[in-house]
């Protein structure tokens, strides 16, 4: 007696059909999987025997073999418990019958309960490019993948309740999420608002986000570096649904998707200063996304970047230029995207009062020049805006005066976003970071007066041609945010102003 069972295994973003082919057989009892199953699926035998009789059904006295084919694909993950489960009941005839247009994912539990598994929405959504009609999926990961279109999903949550439903015993109502990306973005806490004076900062951050450029805050303790960085996803525009669904795939696969289903928010994520190369670039034996994926679409905040090991900050030159990064292994290659905003703070000095007005500065130079070493030129040449951050000024924490909040600045930059949108709308970008060289030639044209100011500073600042292009794209920036259609000299000066402070401590 045979039966075959269509599933899907993960390799990176990408979902790949297996067949899992369960052969009854007579011979002594025994149990063997093979097609270059993991240690999890290998100890799958024992959840699978132990959920089919506790659900109340007869496991099959018999030689079982159970192949995953292709069997030249090596298998990973505990989604496939639930496909050899019914795999085993259809070659047993308990189950009557499985659509071939129906793939099957989930973990079982021992006492026959299905549970969530990680990796489900991208399964879902590659599965559905291969045509096929319907999802068997846990519960527990219905609201993710309830939101894709083209293909049933049927969530259960019991061996039990499958049964009934593959023999018609039973009906399933194929679940819909009812999406709505707009019901977390006012759940902040932090507002701009918050933040007296720095009006400086608060410029350039918003500079920053309307253009998607890397920028780095420079200044001493306490000057308010870490709490404006903490509200930069505050005025960033909302996620569209191209955009949610692509960040909740790579959450999904890491496994740290809440169960609300999609994501609504820019992730905002911040480090701790210990993390490992891996950690920050992603891989592993079964590469996982790391934090420059899953600041996918949002903000990659390195407080005291100084401090992270200076091999660990290198690996973000890449995925910095390129907006995605690749992990090679033996297995073979995976791509994962990465389109972030790094935001980066740091002292200019290992006491951190350099150029403080109030504090004197404890440092030598060969301690200053050490300590700044930590990080590299080219790095460097990648942050597009550069910004030194003075003290608060007293008369500035107790101006009375209302400050600019979030939703404000917001405004303006979405604005911004949409000029940038409907300007690159055929050309696969969404921002003025993005743009390349090509495109700059296209879109960053500036008049003689502006040419001349640029001639100067390239060669008075001795800017490479990296920073050149970052600081045109940084001027279009600033003219976009003016509703201005040519870049003038004076958003020219300001994105000048932002590329000096390389040049004024890394001598």
């Amino acid at each position: 007696m045979l039966s075959r069972i269509k599933t899907c295994v993960l390799y990176g973003l990408d979902g790949y059909e297996v067949d899992v082919e369960t052969d009854l057989s007579g011979g002594l009892p025994n149990f063997n999987i093979v097609g270059l199953p993991d240690a999890s699926i290998k100890e799958s035998k024992e959840r699978v025997r132990a959920a089919i009789k506790n659900s109340g059904f007869d496991f099959p006295v018999s030689r079982i073999t159970v192949n995953l084919a292709p069997a030249n694909l090596k298998k990973e993950g505990s989604q496939i418990d639930l496909p050899i489960a019914v795999g085993i009941l259809a070659a047993s005839r308990i189950i009557k019958n499985v659509d071939d247009k129906t793939f099957v994912i989930g973990e079982l539990s021992l006492d026959g309960r299905i549970t969530a598994i990680e990796g489900a929405l991208p399964m879902v959504i590659s599965m559905r490019n291969k045509e096929f009609k319907r999802a068997v999926v846990p519960e527990e990961n219905k609201e993710e993948c309830g939101v894709i279109e083209g293909i049933e999903i049927i969530p259960v949550g019991s061996l039990d309740r499958l049964v009934e439903y593959f023999n018609g015993n039973m009906s399933i109502e194929p679940y819909k999420s009812h999406y709505d990306l707009s019901y977390e973005q006012d759940e902040y806490l932090e507002d701009f608002s918050e933040i007296k004076g720095q009006a400086a900062m608060k410029r350039a951050v918003e500079v920053a986000a309307a253009g998607m450029h890397n920028i780095l805050l420079m200044g001493s303790p306490g000057s308010g570096k870490t709490m404006i960085a903490k509200r930069i996803p505050t005025i960033l525009p909302d996620l569209t649904y191209e955009e949610s669904l692509e960040v909740t795939k790579l959450y999904s696969i890491s496994g740290l998707l809440n169960k609300k289903g999609l994501i609504s928010k820019r992730p905002f994520r911040s480090p701790h200063h210990t993390s490992s190369r891996t950690s920050m670039a992603g891989g592993g034996s079964n590469p996982r996304p790391g934090e420059v994926s899953l600041s996918h679409y949002g903000v990659l905040f390195l407080d005291e970047i100084l401090e992270f090991p200076k091999n660990v900050i290198e690996v973000l030159r890449q995925p910095m230029e390129d907006g995605k990064i690749t992990i090679s292994r033996a297995s073979g290659s995976f791509t994962f995207p990465a389109k972030f905003m790094l935001v980066a703070a740091m002292n200019p000095c290992p006491c951190g009062y350099l150029g403080d007005p109030n504090h004197e500065c404890s440092c030598s130079q060969s301690q200053i020049d050490k300590y700044l070493g930590k990080i590299s030129g080219p790095l460097l040449n990648r942050i597009d805006i550069q910004i030194e951050v003075l003290p608060v000024k007293y008369d500035d924490l107790k101006d009375e005066g209302e400050e600019e909040t979030s939703s404000q600045i917001k405004k303006r930059i979405i604005m911004a976003r949409k000029i940038q949108l409907e300007r690159y709308k055929d050309m696969g970008i969404y921002t003025n970071s993005e743009l390349s060289a090509k495109g700059i030639g296209k879109f960053c044209k500036i008049n003689k007066e502006s040419e001349l100011l640029l001639k100067n500073a390239f060669e008075v600042l001795g800017l490479s041609v990296r920073a050149y292009n970052k600081i045109l794209k940084v001027s279009r920036t600033i003219a976009d945010l003016e509703n201005s259609e040519n870049i003038e000299t004076k958003h020219l000066a300001e994105a000048i102003r932002y590329r000096s402070l390389d040049r004024k401590y890394w001598r």
